[in-house]
């Protein structure tokens, strides 16, 4: 009787600092866009979660918020969202940047501190494109001489170098398991939470200094009318009047600005025509409002 091939299955967390290319090499894993990306740091506030399907490996990716020091309520959700992946992963990717050198924040440090010797942890090395190839090699030296690391590996997720060899030794260390999700699931969350996620994205191209940080989107409405056209309603919430002035513009103009980007990103996305409606409200310090942190879905308390 032939044995049937084993499958391979497992959740893989990715974590780090912010701005250090983490949704980046979501996106360039399983090669598409599912993470909001920009130069700015603090971008992916909420764990996104996108599935790498083949016929004998199913890989969930959780893609996490930079581990930071809190300033406000939403960043201690955002740094237990992360937590809370690497409770649930079974391979652990710290991320971290070519040009860092071989200190890891304390924030980081103790993030990880709670895997080393339970979980599989890898440490990517990002961003290897940006500096000469003499600066990685000592780096790449003094962490494998730390013994925390199952593997180290240079990449460019940018530039798509070494991701090949990532994933290999990904699976290599997943568990046997059947898959979690069917095989042309890409991710678990709704259109609608990619839908604020891409409006957001484009406030955070659009502005700079404090407005895309003061700045949240939620959804209203999200349905889909007559001839397959999906209407869209959002509120751009911000914290003060002088922010609101900001992202509307005179005349209107900032705000038509972001609602033609996003909506082309929009329908890209769903496949089909969208009619994009935004409206800028004011919150006052909605950043330490927890009842309005869970009706945004900052609601992490397992």
């Amino acid at each position: 009787m032939t044995q049937q091939p084993s499958h391979k299955a497992g959740y893989v967390a990715i974590v780090g600092e912010p701005n250090v290319g983490k949704s980046t090499l979501l996106n360039a894993l399983l090669n598409q866009k599912l993470s909001i990306v920009s130069r700015r740091p603090q971008t992916t506030r909420q764990r996104v979660l996108g599935i790498l399907s083949t016929d004998d490996v199913q890989i969930v990716f959780l893609d996490t918020p930079g581990l930071l020091q809190p300033k406000y309520l939403l960043h201690e959700k955002m740094v237990h969202s992360a937590h809370l992946a690497l409770r649930d992963a079974d391979i652990v990717l710290l991320l971290t940047e070519a040009s860092s050198g071989t200190e890891l924040p304390p924030v980081v440090e103790h993030a990880v501190s709670g895997v080393v010797g339970e979980k599989k942890l890898l440490l990517v090395i990002n961003k290897v494109d940006t500096v000469q190839r003499q600066v990685v090699l000592p780096t790449i030296d003094h962490f494998a001489r730390t013994g925390k690391f199952t593997d180290i590996i240079p990449v460019s997720a940018l530039k798509g170098e070494n991701l090949p060899d990532l994933l290999k030794t990904i699976i290599q260390y997943l568990p046997e398991h059947p898959p979690f999700y069917p095989p042309d699931a890409v991710s678990e969350q709704p259109e609608r939470f990619f839908a604020a996620e891409l409006i957001r994205e484009k406030i955070f191209e659009q502005f700079h200094e404090e407005v895309p940080y003061s700045t949240a989107v939620q959804i209203v409405d999200f349905k889909e009318k007559e001839q397959g056209k999906t209407y869209i309603s959002a509120d751009i919430i911000v914290e003060r009047d002088s922010q609101k002035g900001i992202l509307i513009g005179k005349g209107g103009t900032a705000l038509k600005k972001i609602g033609q980007s996003a909506r082309v990103n929009i329908e890209k996305m769903v496949g089909r025509p969208v009619f994009l409606e935004l409206h800028v409200k004011v919150r006052e310090k909605w950043r330490d409002n927890e009842g309005f942190l869970k009706r945004l879905g900052y609601s992490v308390d397992e």
